[in-house]
């Protein structure tokens, strides 16, 4: 437990940051998931467009620093090879 003032502010701004940072991972593996699911299901329209609103989210994430910016760029450039790979 913390002893100090200082200290216990800055758990409990850890414990509002972590559930912050929890809320906008989740929404950027949702939106990932939706593309997937699109992408299985042969929808090359609805992939196009679900991975054109996935990309803005992949990308305010990363610009948050919540992830790496080269996992970022990873997520899209799989998503984007997915798409591309549903015409052969």
């Amino acid at each position: 437990m913390a002893n100090t003032a200082q200290a216990r502010k800055r758990a409990r701004q850890a414990v509002a940051r972590n559930k912050h940072n929890s809320s906008i991972r989740s929404m950027l593996r949702t939106s990932i998931k939706r593309v997937r699911q699109a992408i299985e299901a042969g929808d090359k329209d609805n992939a196009n467009e679900l991975y054109r609103k996935a990309s803005s989210v992949i990308d305010r994430v990363a610009d948050k620093n919540i992830i790496h910016k080269n996992k970022a760029a990873r997520h899209k450039s799989r998503l984007s090879a997915a798409i591309k790979a549903m015409d052969s």
